[in-house]
């Protein structure tokens, strides 16, 4: 018999456990109690920040030289008015470079090319990757085989070995940079794709799709592969970072960003021979580099937490 206190409460309960959970609700939760997803979440929200108002922020046209416009020589040192520097002298807040151009905007627009590359390549990659991936794992068979050994072909090339050889065969230039580390990067999401499409493609309800008939493109492309993105989306922030590093190499090569295009890795190969004379050209690209990289795969690590559920219980 239940009393007049008892039936709010069992409506309470009942209320609360009908409830619907989200994945993605319980993600963000989860995701933002850990101090490095939260550092890492600033420090992309900066990086994003300075990348979309760099045209504001920068004092100075990037590709711009100062010759015959200032009174200012190559490779000076930073000059801040608020820190002693001189007032007659024109304020550079990283200095200049080699071709007498202000440093620190260069720096800022170097983060829109740094997060085009690597945004970009990796959605390319996750983009065909998924397609192979998917395929060979609901089709199996030969098909399985030929796209799996395609893709330990590829993976049988050190990343940026094989990224080098595909822009020389293309020509240096950004694009060909960003087609290139989005094919070497193919491989990997395939394999993922692959495992995640092998295990659920086995449970109940894609057995019950099939029984009633629902056409093989539509159970992989409405019903597995939603339930398969969650490793992608870890995967993928982590691989951003990696393709960033990647096209900076290419750009220290001079297969990458062509001058004067002002993307760090580039900045840092035009004058790596400065780094005792003015160490400021290496210091400032690469500290911008290094946090870049760094808020990518502390966001990666807080996400694969998040997503895990034996980590959140």
């Amino acid at each position: 018999m239940q009393t007049a206190e008892t039936v709010p409460m069992a409506a309470a309960v009942k209320v609360k456990e009908s409830a619907p959970s989200s994945l993605w609700r319980d993600t963000l939760r989860h995701l933002f109690h850990q101090r490095s997803a939260i550092v890492g979440a600033f420090i992309l929200s900066t990086l994003l920040l300075v990348a979309l108002f760099a045209p504001v922020i920068a004092p100075y046209d990037p590709i711009q030289t100062l010759i015959g416009k200032e009174d200012v020589r190559k490779r000076e040192a930073p000059c801040i008015h608020l820190l002693g520097c001189p007032a007659d002298k024109p304020q550079h807040l990283l200095g200049t470079d080699g071709n007498v151009r202000d440093l620190f905007s260069r720096v800022l627009f170097g983060a829109q090319l740094s997060l085009q590359v690597g945004i970009l390549s990796v959605g390319f990659a996750i983009v065909i990757g998924t397609v192979l991936g998917a395929v060979a794992g609901y089709a199996g068979g030969g098909v399985d085989n030929l796209i799996m050994r395609l893709m330990d072909v590829l993976l049988a090339f050190p990343s940026l070995i094989l990224a080098i050889a595909i822009v020389t065969v293309l020509g240096p230039g950004l694009i060909n940079t960003l087609i290139a580390i989005g094919i070497v990067s193919i491989p990997s999401y395939a394999r993922i794709v692959r495992a995640s499409v092998l295990s659920i493609k086995e449970q109940d309800f894609v057995t019950a799709d099939r029984a009633l008939g629902v056409a093989p493109a539509r159970i992989l492309f409405r019903r597995i592969l939603p339930n398969a993105l969650t490793p992608l989306i870890v995967t993928g922030t982590l691989g951003i970072a990696t393709a960033i590093l990647d096209a900076a190499a290419l750009s220290f090569l001079g297969l990458g960003a062509q001058p004067p295009d002002p993307e760090w890795g580039s900045m840092i190969g035009q004058e790596r021979n400065q780094i005792f004379t003015a160490p400021h050209l290496i210091f400032f690209p690469g500290i911008a580099l290094v946090l870049t990289v760094l808020g990518f795969n502390l966001l990666g690590d807080g996400l694969r937490d998040a997503l895990d559920p034996r980590l959140n219980r």
